[in-house]
């Protein structure tokens, strides 16, 4: 009877048909994001318990000392939200200090900003979410206390933070124990954080901005030179923003309007480059890359010479995406020769990005970061916050000469958030989300995330085979273009032939997320980059 049983069973188990994925970095995160959604929660509530765990085990990236920014999809209503939670500047910063980067170790806190994930996650909690508050932070608070076991991304990158690290003793003693690098599988915890956590599900944001955790982090920030106070951390706010809406055949792109430089690459990209086109020069060939870097150029000159904090700054998304301007653009753009940018220093770094699918076909894509690993290097050590250095993302005048300004529309000010290339998107067809998509890695974010969607809509690659093909970068300065050690010679002269000047990396440290939600199926992918895991379930 049991064994009849069992075979009965077995067809009903197999039939079963996925409904809820995640796709994230930190493989802890995702299993935790995972969990929620098979307890009942939907995608904010597994998002928020992603984003934390994140912050818990892989802190090269991010955490509650760091900030960014969420694409929502809100299936029964049919609705694109962003919610930007990025870092802000304190009342007091100092512009002049940015104009001598790098800063001494001893003043490096200038470049940190009032950070923004813990109200940003409750936002998105208060506006999407349907489990208790404390529940989803609560996976987070039990690794911290408990223990996790060390990832294979942070232990890669901990042997060449040696010296930057062992000026925080926090950081030392967790990460370099008796001078020994602390190695992939160990066991560890974090206390401190534990605590920090254990007060935010409790009270709410609230135990973050203000009493003890806010005195620790403004203490920590001052006594590296910052000018942050306590006054900064109560007043800052979550911006609900309008998402950067691209229609493209019977499908509608939804990505990151400004402080994000993001969506405005990739609006260009789809703007200007036309499918069947793409399709007859061929996936990666010296003529397809060439001619997405001419794109991506003229976009990161946009970038520079027009975007800033909204706030601030008036920035005429609809004229810079205009019809007649990217047709006139895009006629200038030959397949033979290569425009390059006017160099300049800027560089963005860190990151990490997960998006969420739950069973009613809601979906969040978001991107958090401290920027460069351990943000400052250094943790407030009473509340066990690493501390960002997102303020580093605000221009040098340096920066814009070589465009002929005087002054950049992303300079530092008070209360302003730095541009960034963070670009979560959702793409929506007929009324459902059918792709999510973000990445990680700086500068690289951007031109990541829109080859890896060219793969997807106009090559049909899977998500698994868009990943673990080679993209390449458009650097700052030095080279037209950059590709990853191992690119085929033939490539190199193709791409030479066309006027490039082609630079070479030892390793491609971007890494994009995929959840694709389409007549295929369900299906996700992590991006083999950052040893991250995408579930399906």
């Amino acid at each position: 009877m049991v064994l009849l049983a069992l075979a009965a069973a077995t067809p009903e188990l197999s039939a079963r048909v996925p409904s809820m994925a995640v796709s994230a970095e930190s493989p802890h995160a995702a299993r935790a994001a995972l969990a929620v959604l098979k307890s009942g929660g939907n995608a904010a509530d597994a998002m928020v318990t992603a984003v934390l765990v994140s912050g818990v085990t892989q802190p090269t990236s991010s955490g509650l000392g760091g900030g960014g920014f969420a694409m929502v999809w809100d299936a029964k209503a049919r609705k694109s939200t962003v919610i930007d939670f990025r870092e802000m500047a304190p009342a007091a910063v100092d512009a002049h200090s940015f104009e001598g980067r790098p800063l001494s170790k001893e003043m490096r806190g200038h470049m940190t900003g009032v950070p923004g994930e813990a109200r940003g996650l409750f936002a998105l909690h208060q506006r999407f979410g349907s489990m208790k508050w404390k529940d989803v932070v609560a996976p987070a608070r039990k690794l911290a206390s408990s223990g996790y076991f060390l990832g294979e991304h942070v232990a890669q990158v901990l042997p060449g933070m040696r010296a930057k690290l062992f000026g925080d003793p926090a950081l030392k003693a967790r990460y370099f124990l008796r001078g020994s690098v602390t190695r992939q599988g160990a066991r560890l915890k974090n206390p401190a954080l534990a605590k920090t956590l254990e007060r935010l599900g409790i009270e709410g944001p609230r135990a973050f901005y203000e009493g003890p955790v806010a005195r620790d982090i403004v203490q920590r920030v001052r006594g590296l030179g910052g000018p942050m106070t306590e006054k900064d951390l109560a007043n800052y706010r979550v911006e609900i923003r309008e998402a950067l809406a691209v229609p493209w055949g019977d499908r509608t792109v939804y990505s990151m309007p400004p402080p994000s430089a993001g969506g405005l690459m990739l609006a260009e990209a789809l703007k200007m480059l036309d499918p069947v086109q793409l399709r007859a020069l061929g996936h990666n060939t010296g003529a397809y890359q060439h001619l997405l870097a001419e794109v991506m150029r003229g976009a990161i000159a946009d970038r520079i010479r027009f975007l800033g904090d909204p706030k601030f700054e008036t920035v005429d998304m609809a004229g810079l995406l205009a019809p007649a301007r990217m047709q006139k653009r895009r006629a200038r753009i030959s397949l033979t020769r290569t425009h390059g940018i006017p160099r300049f220093d800027g560089e963005e770094h860190g990151t990490a990005h997960m998006v969420t699918r739950d069973a009613g076909g809601n979906m969040v894509s978001l991107t958090a970061t401290v920027n460069r690993a351990f943000g400052i290097r250094a943790e407030a050590a009473a509340s066990g916050v690493v501390l960002n250095d997102e303020l580093d993302d605000f221009s040098s005048r340096s920066w814009v000469v070589p465009f002929g300004m005087k002054q950049s529309p992303n300079r530092p000010r008070p209360g302003a958030r730095p541009v960034s290339s963070m670009t979560p998107t959702i793409v929506v067809r007929d009324g459902k989300a059918v792709l999510g998509i973000g990445g990680s890695g700086g500068m690289s974010i951007a031109t990541g995330v829109t080859q890896t969607l060219l793969s997807l809509l106009v090559f049909e690659m899977s998500p698994t085979e868009t990943l673990q093909a080679p993209r390449m970068r458009i650097p700052t300065r030095n080279s037209y273009i950059r590709l990853i050690a191992g690119a085929a010679p033939a490539l190199i002269a193709d791409l030479e032939s066309r006027g490039e000047i082609v630079s070479i990396q030892k390793r491609d440290g971007s890494a994009v997320q995929i959840i694709s939600a389409d007549e295929r199926g369900l299906r996700a992918a992590a991006d083999p980059r950052k040893h991250g895991l995408a579930l399906v379930y």
